[in-house]
C-alpha cells in the first residue's frame, strides 16, 4: 500500500483525488449554488450574473489572500472549473504548501466574465477552509519542533463529513502527517472495542480473566486476524490504545503482540518519558509510540519532547478557521 506520507503534494492529491470523492464533493458544492442546473453552460444557475453581465464579457480575478497562511486547495481549482463548464484559465502564482502573505494573489482567472463569477464563491470556500488547516497544522509543526522534539504531527478522523481527503490533503499542505485514512485502510484497537467484549464470559478474555494474559491474547488475536483478512492492496498498520502505562509494558513483554504502532491516550509528559523508557528496555527497535488526547499548541512542544515518534490531534481540522481570502476582479 502506498505509503501517502512520503508522496509530494501533486502525487499525494492524485492519490486521494483518484477514489471519486474529491469529485462528488464538488459536484455537490456546485449544485448547491446553482441548484443542479442542466442548462449546457451552468448560467441559468447565477440568476444575477444573467441579468447584470454581458455574456461576451471576459475579464480577469485574482485570488488574493487577506491574511498570511499557508496556502491550499488550489490543486481541486481545474476540476472545480471543468464542472462549472467555465471558460476560464487558471494561473497558479502561489503553489499548495507554500506561504501567503496578506494582500497577496495566489491565483489568477482570466476568461468569461460570467462563469468566473458563477465558480467564484465554491472555489474562495474551499481555498478558505484548506488554507486554515494548512495553516494551523503549520503552527503546530513549528510549535512541535521548537521543543527539540522529532515527532511527526498526524491527524485523526475528526474531519468535516464528506471532506476527509480534502482535510486530510491540507493537512499534508502544512507539514503535517496523515493518519488512517478510514475504517478500512488500517487496524486501530481502541478501549471501546476492548470494552465490547468484556462481557463475553470466556470469549477471547472475557470478563472471567480481564488481567494482562486476557489482554494480550485480544490483541494477538485481533492482529493476526486483521492481517490475514485485509484487502490484497495490505493495510497501513496495526495501532493499540492504552491509557495506562501497565497496558504497554503487558504488549511489550509479549514481544509487541503483532502491533506497529501504540497510542498513549491522555498521558502526561512524564508519563509519556516512562513509555519511551520501557519501549527501548523492554523491546528495542519495537513499535512506535504515538501521544494523543488533549493536545494543543501550548502543550505539544513538551509532548513532542518526549521521544515519542507520533502526536495526533483532532486540533488540525476541528480547530482551524477559515484563512480570509477573496476575489479581485481586475477591471
Amino acid at each position: 500500500m502506498t505509503d501517502l506520507n512520503t508522496l509530494e503534494l501533486d502525487e499525494l492529491y492524485r492519490e486521494l483525488a483518484a477514489g471519486g470523492m474529491v469529485g462528488r464533493l464538488l459536484e455537490l458544492a456546485r449544485d448547491e449554488d446553482l441548484a443542479g442546473s442542466q442548462d449546457a453552460d451552468w448560467e441559468l444557475g447565477d440568476l444575477t450574473s444573467r441579468a447584470f453581465v454581458p455574456g461576451y464579457l471576459r475579464g480577469r480575478a485574482e485570488v488574493v489572500f487577506r491574511k498570511d497562511g499557508i496556502v491550499s486547495g488550489l490543486a481541486a481549482a481545474d476540476e472545480l472549473l471543468l464542472l462549472f463548464k467555465a471558460d476560464v484559465d487558471l494561473t497558479v502564482r502561489v503553489k499548495d504548501g507554500g506561504a501567503a502573505k496578506a494582500g497577496q494573489s495566489v491565483a489568477t482567472l482570466e476568461g468569461d466574465m460570467r462563469a468566473i463569477l458563477r465558480v467564484e464563491r465554491t472555489l474562495l470556500n474551499l481555498v478558505s477552509r484548506l488554507s486554515g488547516i494548512a495553516t494551523r497544522t503549520r503552527e503546530f509543526v513549528s510549535a512541535a519542533a521548537s521543543g527539540g522534539g522529532k515527532a511527526g504531527v498526524f491527524d485523526t478522523r475528526k474531519t468535516t463529513p464528506g471532506m476527509r481527503v480534502l482535510e486530510k490533503y491540507a493537512v499534508r499542505c502544512g507539514g503535517g502527517k496523515l493518519h488512517r485514512l478510514g475504517l478500512y485502510d488500517a487496524v486501530m484497537i481502541k478501549d471501546n472495542h476492548l470494552e465490547s467484549v468484556r462481557s463475553l464470559p470466556g470469549l477471547r478474555g472475557g470478563s472471567e480473566g480481564g488481567g494482562e494474559e486476557a489482554f494480550v491474547m485480544e490483541v494477538k488475536a485481533t492482529a493476526r486476524k486483521a492481517r490475514m483478512e485485509a484487502p490484497r492492496a495490505g493495510l497501513r498498520f496495526v495501532e493499540l490504545e492504552v491509557d495506562r502505562l501497565e497496558q504497554l509494558r503487558w504488549v511489550l513483554k509479549a514481544g509487541g503482540c503483532g502491533v506497529d504502532i501504540v497510542l498513549l491516550d491522555n498521558m502526561s509528559a512524564g508519563q509519556l518519558r516512562e513509555a519511551v523508557k520501557l519501549r527501548d528496555e523492554l523491546l528495542p527497535g519495537g513499535m512506535q509510540l504515538e501521544a494523543s488526547g488533549g493536545i494543543n499548541l501550548q502543550t505539544v512542544a513538551e509532548i513532542a519532547a518526549t521521544g515519542v515518534e507520533r502526536v495526533s490531534t483532532g486540533s488540525l481540522t476541528h480547530g482551524a478557521t477559515w484563512i480570509d481570502v477573496g476575489l479581485d476582479v481586475v477591471v
